[in-house]
């Protein structure tokens, strides 16, 4: 989709934040172009950044495990980050560095339009539910603007953390479901208070 290589192409050479001067390649993001699930995780890590492409480290083969599982292929979702370039040292993204691709994650939105949006981690929830603690909302779909989100753990949290690694499998198999539900039509959204609303 020409859309999404334009964006892409802006991205590589975006210069909006200090990330910019510190990463080897800026990372787009990868998948069809029309996805039922985008995932979105937090921001490259090393291998991403060598690469410019998500996920394609430990985490990025566990992902695959997992979409495996639900019978699910790499290539039939669309996988992007809350940030397109390396955080130094894999670092939390900043306030200012996410808001600076901000525009990058809504645009893909809009013109992927995914039935589900799976977010991975808290930075990534909080995009669409600032206030939502990751703990409470993993493996419970909710609505926002009319669109499926389905809050997880990070793969990442499994390999740092073993224990983390049932909550995350038990989830993804939750994952078809909230799919299934999402083709039929989302249900109505039930306004969030007024300090969840979202910062898109």
């Amino acid at each position: 989709m020409r859309e999404l290589e334009e964006l892409a192409a802006r991205i590589i050479v975006c210069t909006d934040c200090a990330l910019s001067g510190t990463r080897t390649h800026a990372v787009p993001g990868e998948g069809p172009d029309q996805p039922e699930i985008m995932f979105i995780g937090e921001g490259p890590g090393y291998h991403e950044d060598q690469a410019g492409r998500p996920f394609v480290g430990p985490a990025g083969r566990y992902l695959e495990q997992l979409l495996g599982s639900i019978g699910l292929r790499r290539d039939q979702v669309y996988i992007a980050n809350v940030v397109k370039c390396r955080p130094p040292n894999n670092r939390d993204p900043l306030p200012g560095e996410i808001s600076a691709c901000r525009k990058y994650l809504e645009r893909q939105i809009e013109v992927l339009q995914p039935k589900v949006i799976a977010t991975l981690g808290r930075f990534s929830l909080s995009q669409f539910f600032p206030n939502e603690s990751i703990s409470k909302a993993h493996g419970r779909p909710r609505t926002w603007k009319g669109r499926v989100v389905f809050p997880m753990y990070h793969p990442a949290a499994a390999l740092h953390q073993g224990s983390m690694r049932g909550a995350i499998e038990e989830d993804f198999g939750k994952l078809p479901e909230a799919l299934r539900s999402a083709q039929q039509g989302p249900p109505d959204e039930e306004p969030p208070p007024a300090e969840q609303l979202s910062m898109f």
